[in-house]
């Protein structure tokens, strides 16, 4: 049984960079030995081979096996849904993006979608023909409009620019991505106020059958994923270390913890300082009080730590929280139904 698992990254297109920094970042660094060749290396989990791919082929290599695990966009994966396909991680926090129903501004009383089935009716009715839309994903765009009673369309397969369409004439409006909508500006196209199909990001694929039957395989997701896991986690929270003064470990430790804001994780830690200068009071000692405080609470923490005395507070991010399982991991299993033995 082979007990490399391939990983199908982007080769190029928005988040191919952003991939490997991510990556990167969760201590997963990818190594490319030769330019010019398509495949990569992971040292810090060597049965990982990387396997680099267009964005949409990542699917389909996924897909088909080729690789068992892979790193590419929702909308990508929403657009060529297949059987083999599952999502292990649909949030991976970078290469956010929606996909959107955009029409020439000068539409000035459509905004929404039952605006543009009135329009279409009337293309029908007046022109003699469907509304022509523009897109790079016809599946979803279909799917969208029939929810929404529009039958009378015709799709255009469009390339590059797609927001130019209008403009050049091949095309009524569009379905495509955008990130900050600035580009649709520009091009005079504005998004109807119910006009977003799905809200997109980079996400971490895997082929079904392939984990399901390969234990090998699932032993190295769950590496992958737990450093995936634990780097998110960390995110969130700071370190924070301060001196506070106090008659024992037990009255620092109360007046810490009476403030649930710098209770931090699962309570403070406090350790004694030796040979501490403590002038002439005499009956207190100094203590290193030890927290992981949420980055929406640092200064309020900071505040509060200051009021019971503390002093030379140091601040750190978390890089990572190991919980006592993998979230993202036991989903997982329980999508594949099987049992996990590492």
């Amino acid at each position: 049984m082979d007990k490399s698992l391939t990983l199908a990254l982007p080769s190029k297109g928005a988040i191919a960079e952003p991939t490997i920094n991510f990556l990167r970042d969760c201590g997963l660094r990818i190594e490319k030995p030769n330019q010019r060749q398509y495949t990569g290396i992971m040292p810090s989990i060597p049965s990982v081979s990387v396997l680099f791919q267009r964005v949409t082929d990542v699917v389909y290599k996924v897909a088909d096996g080729t690789a068992q695990l892979g790193i590419t966009g929702f909308d990508v994966v929403k657009e060529n849904q297949n059987d083999d396909l599952l999502v292990v991680h649909e949030k991976l926090g970078y290469g956010h993006c929606s996909l959107v129903v955009a029409v020439p501004e000068i539409w000035i009383d459509v905004d929404d979608m039952s605006d543009l089935l009135d329009v279409s009716l009337d293309f029908r009715e007046d022109k003699q023909r469907n509304i022509r839309i523009a897109t790079k994903y016809p599946v979803l765009a279909r799917e969208y409009l029939y929810n929404y009673g529009i039958h009378h369309f015709t799709l255009v397969k469009a390339e590059g620019a797609i927001e130019a369409a209008p403009t050049l004439g091949y095309a009524d409006l569009i379905i495509d991505l955008t990130q900050t909508g600035t580009t649709l500006r520009e091009n005079h196209l504005k998004i109807l106020n119910d006009g977003v199909i799905i809200e997109s990001q980079a996400c971490l694929i895997g082929n079904r059958q392939a984990l399901q039957e390969n234990p090998d395989y699932l032993n190295t997701v769950r590496t992958l994923v737990e450093y995936i896991d634990a780097a998110h986690h960390g995110r969130g929270f700071f370190q924070l270390i301060a001196n506070v003064r106090g008659k024992d470990a037990e009255t620092v430790a109360r007046k810490v913890a009476s403030n649930p804001i710098t209770r931090g994780l699962q309570g403070p830690t406090i350790s004694p300082i030796y040979a501490s200068d403590l002038g002439s009071n005499s009956n207190e000692k100094w203590f290193t009080v030890t927290l992981i405080i949420a980055n929406s609470s640092l200064l309020p923490a900071m505040e509060y730590i200051r009021s019971i005395g503390g002093t030379q507070t140091i601040v750190s991010p978390v890089r990572y929280i190991f919980l006592e399982q993998s979230p993202i991991f036991q989903r997982l299993l329980t999508t594949l139904s099987v049992t996990h033995q590492s």
